[in-house]
């Protein structure tokens, strides 16, 4: 078994991918990251460089991941629009025109409608 050459002489060996490009400046990873609201696979093929070097970058300027979960495309819609139109055509009606499943919309109005 070969023996990395840092660990030989005592330095600590990080695991992980490499970092792979220049790493980005931190105004312009706000703007793409925060006011652009891209991914970071896109920011990544943007600027250059790699996944990783994006993930470290974030997290050495401080700056919050998103979550992982999905926006609603319901939220594009106004809730009392949706709601006066669910009134006209029914629940199903309105899920089978907006293309989505009936107790999906049934759980956004329970969500929003407390």
């Amino acid at each position: 078994m070969r023996i990395p050459y840092k660990k030989s002489i005592g330095q600590e060996v990080k695991p992980g991918k490499l970092a792979i490009g220049k790493k980005p400046e931190k105004p312009e990873l706000k703007q793409l990251y925060i006011t652009e609201a891209r991914s970071i696979r896109e920011i990544a093929e943007i600027l250059g460089c790699s996944k990783e070097r994006v993930y470290r970058a974030l997290q050495e300027y401080g700056i919050e991941r998103r979550s992982k979960t999905r926006r609603s495309q319901l939220e594009k819609y106004d809730l009392a629009e949706l709601k006066s139109w669910a009134k006209e055509k029914g629940i199903r009606g309105l899920a089978r025109e907006l293309g989505i499943n009936h107790g999906t919309l049934l759980h956004y109005f329970k969500i929003h409608y407390k």
